[in-house]
């Protein structure tokens, strides 16, 4: 219990607080690290913060870390960067290696529990190298299905709104088959600005400073290799790697270098404006002879399979519901709210241990993997 005490916070203000101190631990190696922060939104004290060095000697390589592009998602996220600085920077030689962490890049999200950012953007749709290649109208499934992720006035009544939800999944499964419904929700949309899933009209700040951020990191340094935290998606209590078809490896060989069960590759065709694909293909295009290893870490909550799916995609449309439509009944939005902190943030004690656990095995086996641990 003590570690997760020490580790998991449960405001935006205390995780950013605990970030901000790791900046005196790393310049005991890093001495020229800074801490620089940008302000993101209309909303006032919501930063991005980053703590940065070059490496002393040389720029072979760099460890890239960053947290809470999906808001919520960035407590656990917070929690894994203060494992790391904790029990990995001495094991790394800051003469030939540099360091570039970050934390909330969605702060308005983090601040207030949310995935998203103030202006509805799911933040991992949002980075698009080419935004004239990307019509409005590309995610054909979700158009189709549009009134189930659509808000549709206020919550009258928890059981009811989910009976009906699940109803209406299950003639969406039935018409467009399982994986159109899948589809749609991997895709992301760029249509429907109250809808779930929406990656902008426009490239949002946060977006614009990251990938800012990945041009500077290819640029400086020969190798760049970098884990992005996420929570939700893979078996309850494992961690899972998310990478892009842009990395040429088959999953079963990235399982074996990395020591890891689970790995899902996913195409940049089927899911649109996702930081690793804009990172890849921003290296491959204008940095060709940097080695980038680049992938989300996510800890799973609800699990795998069908039921699981259909669990997250109803309290992913539920959630957003309620914060466009609000509640008629106090404990029908207490449900939700609890409900979506369950999907990407819960408090139980397993959990949190298994995100610790499993954290530890990402780091080892990949930073050991691409020659950054000593």
């Amino acid at each position: 219990m003590s570690e997760i005490n020490k580790y998991f916070t449960s405001s935006y203000e205390e995780s950013r607080t605990i970030f901000r101190k790791h900046l005196t631990t790393i310049q005991e190696k890093w001495p020229e690290a800074t801490l620089s922060t940008k302000s993101i939104g209309e909303e006032a004290d919501n930063t991005i913060d980053i703590i940065f060095s070059e490496a002393r000697t040389s720029n072979e390589q760099v460890v890239f870390m960053t947290s809470g592009e999906h808001g919520i998602e960035g407590y656990a996220g917070g929690s894994v960067i203060h494992l790391f600085v904790e029990e990995y920077i001495d094991k790394i030689d800051p003469e030939t290696t540099g360091i570039c962490i970050v934390h909330a890049l969605n702060p308005w999200g983090m601040r207030h529990y949310r995935r998203v950012t103030e202006n509805n953007v799911d933040l991992n749709r949002n980075y698009i190298y080419n935004s004239s290649a990307v019509p409005e109208d590309i995610n054909e499934n979700y158009a189709k299905e549009s009134d189930l992720f659509l808000p549709n006035g206020k919550l009258k009544d928890i059981n009811k709104e989910k009976t009906h939800l699940f109803a209406q999944l299950g003639k969406g499964i039935a018409d467009e088959g399982y994986q159109g419904i899948k589809k749609a929700k991997g895709m992301g949309q760029f249509e429907f600005e109250r809808g779930v899933y929406y990656g902008g009209k426009a490239e949002e700040e946060s977006a614009l400073y990251l990938k800012e951020l990945q041009r500077k990191l290819l640029s400086l340094f020969d190798r760049v290799i970098h884990m992005d935290w996420h929570t939700a998606l893979g078996p309850t209590n494992e961690v899972t790697a998310v990478i892009s078809e842009h990395d040429p490896r088959e999953e079963e060989e990235i399982k074996a270098d990395y020591q890891m069960n689970n790995i899902q590759k996913f195409s940049p065709k089927k899911v649109k404006g996702d930081s690793t694909n804009h990172f890849f293909k921003l290296k491959n295009e204008e940095y060709p002879d940097t080695h980038l290893f680049s992938a989300l870490f996510e800890f799973g909550t609800f699990g795998t399979g069908k039921r699981a799916e259909l669990r997250e995609l109803t309290t992913i449309v539920l959630e957003n519901q309620l914060y466009w439509e609000g509640a008629e009944k106090e404990k029908d939005r207490q449900w939700v709210l609890e409900e979506f902190q369950n999907m990407f943030y819960p408090e139980e004690t397993d959990w949190r241990e298994s995100v610790l656990k499993e954290a530890r095995l990402a780091i080892d086996n990949v930073l050991t993997k691409e020659g950054i641990l000593h």
